[in-house]
């Protein structure tokens, strides 16, 4: 029985390290979890025993997410916390002994990247996270990157919300960190004379009844949490802002207790999915992300080929978009329609069974097309990619030869698909579904997702048309890159 591919994540703590083995569509595959150390080398030693019983043939890279600032560029450890690991060369050390590419991120970065893809924010493509702990981390996503800046963007518990505050560790005074986290919570409370062993959960049904003295903290502690939030909405725009981390529910209790946003900034406010479980998940999903990077890199002696996947369910605007990238970069297209649509015109009685059967044999037909061209090429496909498990769709990509892929995800509302697909029936060929899909395309719009197999661009085609930005993101992203 062949053996399923995989990577080890493995999320840093100071008071426990995780590491699991994932699997590519983001599953715990199996996991174990030790308890940290605060001494770097003893950290480290920790780190590799994990990975050491973890490793197996069938691991195609590692992912590790650390406590502190990590320099995107050259994964230089150069701050920490509780765990300082700043001056430890991970990348040499892990590669070296174990022989396979390393991804090395901020934990929580790691974290974001595992709930847009699998959790809480899944096919989202521009999220923001706060991890409400002890301190409190963040981390902000833009068209499906972590965004890193200079060397290592997202330091966001150092947001200044009060300059007459306390002094940070930071430099700064008056950081969100030193105003909602969990240490925070608990200055509050002993402010308030309540006794060492009080507890969130104790105070919050005392809150929701009333107490005078639970409702000033809840208030006091949230409040300067609802400014940060305000500041990162001003700051990126998120579709959603995420509260994970230890505290991360009570973190949204707590704001719960607030008057209820106003204004330009009302971001969406929602507790993260995947619990102490996101750190060590994203780590394997960018270990898989590198390792598809670096299978691409081996064979770029001979170029490789180049994808840029349209993504979206009908009816959300891809085939329109794909012909205005394909203006504006002279890419060819290859779409399902266009293969399947011959054969609808000239065979009878199609239904919708075999329709579903001729989309799987053109969808094949596309990769088969791309295998065959020579290397260098690229191509855009248009298609929803979701009608095929990612696995599949990951071996046409490996059999096709292709190195690069980008992806483009449009979408909409529900009810803005289902207009446009009820107003392009009598334009659709017979064995397309009819209107009684209508109804399916609205319950596939509340759970389809891009496929995250590369760099993604968030399109809502209800917005007007930037076509000459995704040109130029496609070509800076994908062209240039491969060039």
């Amino acid at each position: 029985m062949e053996t399923q591919q995989c990577t080890i994540g493995v999320d840093v703590g100071g008071t426990n390290i995780r590491a699991a083995r994932i699997s590519s569509a983001g599953d715990i595959i199996c996991k174990k979890i030790v308890a940290g150390s605060r001494d770097p080398r003893t950290a480290l030693d920790l780190i590799t025993s994990l990975i050491r019983e973890m490793d197996g043939p069938e691991v195609t890279a590692i992912g590790i997410g650390v406590p502190g600032r990590v320099d995107a560029t050259t994964y230089e450890v150069f701050s920490g916390g509780f765990l300082d690991l700043s001056g430890l060369d991970f990348k040499t050390v892990i590669e070296r002994i174990f022989g396979k590419p390393l991804a090395l991120a901020n934990d929580c970065s790691m974290a974001l990247t595992g709930e847009a893809r699998v959790g809480a924010a899944r096919g989202l493509g521009n999220v923001v996270m706060l991890t409400i702990g002890t301190g409190i981390g963040g981390a902000a996503m833009e068209n499906g990157r972590i965004v890193n800046g200079k060397q290592s963007a997202g330091q966001l518990g150092h947001l200044s919300v009060n300059y007459a505050g306390r002094q940070c560790v930071c430099g700064q005074r008056g950081c969100v960190e030193t105003e909602s986290s969990g240490s925070a919570l608990r200055r509050h409370l002993d402010e308030a004379g309540y006794a060492l062993e009080t507890r969130f959960e104790d105070i919050l049904p005392l809150a929701q009844a009333g107490d005078e003295r639970a409702l000033g903290i809840m208030k006091s502690w949230a409040g300067p949490l609802r400014s940060a939030i305000g500041t990162l909405s001003a700051t990126f725009d998120p579709a959603v802002l995420l509260l994970g981390g230890g505290m991360g529910q009570a973190a949204l209790d707590a704001l719960g207790f607030l008057p209820k946003a106003q204004g330009w900034y009302c971001t969406e406010v929602r507790a993260a999915a995947l619990g102490d479980d996101a750190g060590v998940i994203g780590a394997g999903i960018a270990a898989h992300d590198l390792s598809l990077q670096t299978d691409g890199a081996a064979s770029s002696k001979a170029k490789g080929k180049r994808v840029l996947m349209v993504n979206g369910i009908p009816a959300s605007g891809k085939s329109r978009l794909s012909h205005a990238v394909s203006e504006r970069t002279g890419l060819p297209i290859l779409a399902l329609d266009t293969v399947k649509n011959p054969f609808l015109e000239h065979l009878e009685g199609v239904d919708r069974l075999f329709n579903r059967t001729l989309g799987k044999a053109s969808y094949q037909a596309i990769f088969s097309v791309i295998g065959d061209a020579p290397d260098g090429s690229a191509f855009i496909v248009d298609a929803w990619f979701g009608f095929q498990p990612l696995e599949l769709l990951r071996d046409h990509i490996a059999a096709a030869g292709v190195t690069d892929v980008a992806e483009i995800w449009c979408h909409a509302p529900a009810n803005v698909l289902a207009e446009r697909y009820a107003a392009r029936l009598d334009q659709r060929l017979p064995g397309h579904p009819g209107a009684s899909y209508i109804p399916e395309l609205v319950e596939l719009a509340g759970r389809a997702s891009p496929t995250r197999l590369g760099p993604v661009y968030d399109v809502d085609s209800t917005k007007p048309p930037a076509d000459d930005a995704v040109a130029e993101w496609v070509k800076r992203t994908l062209l240039e890159r491969a060039s």
